[in-house]
């Protein structure tokens, strides 16, 4: 089988692509989001989409058309009926096409992931658009893991759009006008999943034992907590990761302490928080350094932290009255990493 999937952003991706590597299939993501408006939203989704399936090194294509015109020129005439007669049928005859034209056997959509679209429509117009071209159709119901694909979606730190796509779905959203409803598999029942928010903490002395399962010397966080801004990672009302981040000139940051609680570790929290915080600091700031030891640099490297800045040597050694310990590394040098928030 070789199998091209059309692919409407990111997080709709993740449940979709997971659970065909389980079954040893490896689908190649092809965009083609043409009702997708204004711009902005289009390029943020799609550039997310890129970065994601480059991290999971699946291959992908993107074919680019920005069709705000042509599209509105297409359901102006019967908006309540523009998923059906329009949006749906131009994505995946394109995909069809396309897979026709390369050498593809099999289509198919991350549409169906998601318990807000038109299901059935969607599956019907797939088979007769698969027949058409003498392509196979692989149906799969990826609804029942939508909310573990957006969970794993939000962990990771993906762009999580707030809207279908088009202007008059982002409309919608706004005068509630929309009669979309969650439909999904008979006998499958939606989980609560808890939401995530980022908080800045005023009360920061209350946080302290936090503090020190990152940084174990009360007085060195006392040097630089009182100038810091502190946040937290909220699910519900409990914290499970903080952050401390210190502006140490008009235009350069430094990360000064970050530490998840360890039932919580493993699973992209500090990931979300950091990258939640170099958004918002990118308005005003250029750059956030951090300080790390040597095991830690893969993972603030991933996270955009690719400059190497300098190296204290026998910072640890000089700063703490008891041997500091990174899982079996004996800590010694601080190395200093760089981010430039205004690279995307």
């Amino acid at each position: 089988m070789k199998l091209l999937m059309h692919t409407c952003c990111a997080p709709c991706s993740v449940y979709c692509i997971d659970s065909l590597r389980k079954e040893k299939i490896e689908p190649t993501i092809y965009w083609y989001n043409p009702n997708i408006h204004p711009y902005v939203e289009y390029k943020t989704r799609r550039d997310c989409l890129k970065d994601y399936t480059n991290s999971i090194q699946i291959n992908s294509i993107f074919e680019e058309e920005y069709g705000l015109d042509t599209f509105c020129k297409n359901v102006i005439n019967n908006l309540d009926t523009r998923c059906s007669s329009y949006c749906y049928k131009v994505r995946l005859e394109q995909t069809a096409r396309y897979a026709k034209a390369n050498g593809y056997d099999t289509i198919t959509t991350t549409l169906l992931v998601s318990p807000y679209q038109k299901h059935e429509v969607l599956k019907q117009m797939l088979e007769e658009i698969a027949k058409k071209y003498q392509l196979n159709f692989l149906y799969r119901d990826f609804r029942v893991g939508f909310k573990q694909g957006q969970e794993k979606a939000r962990e990771l730190g993906l762009y999580m759009q707030k809207y279908c796509g088009c202007i008059f779905s982002e409309e919608s959203r706004y005068y509630n006008r929309s009669n979309t409803k969650t439909i999904l598999p008979e006998g499958y029942e939606t989980q609560k999943t808890p939401r995530l928010q980022v908080k800045k903490i005023e009360n920061k002395e209350d946080y302290i034992d936090m503090f020190l399962l990152a940084d174990p010397s009360k007085d060195m966080i006392h040097k630089y907590l009182a100038d810091s801004d502190v946040y937290a990672l909220k699910k519900e009302d409990e914290i499970i990761c903080i952050a401390v981040i210190l502006p140490i000139s008009r235009k350069t940051l430094e990360l000064k302490n970050i530490v998840t609680k360890e039932e919580y570790r493993g699973k992209g929290y500090s990931e979300t928080l950091l990258k939640s915080l170099c958004g918002n600091y990118k308005q005003k700031y250029e750059k956030m350094l951090v300080g790390t030891t040597e095991n830690n640099i893969p993972f603030y490297v991933k996270l955009g932290f690719d400059k190497y800045e300098k190296t204290i040597k026998n910072f640890f050694i000089d700063n703490y009255d008891e041997e500091i310990k990174d899982g079996e590394l004996v800590c010694t040098d601080m190395i200093y990493y760089s981010k430039n928030l205004k690279k995307r």
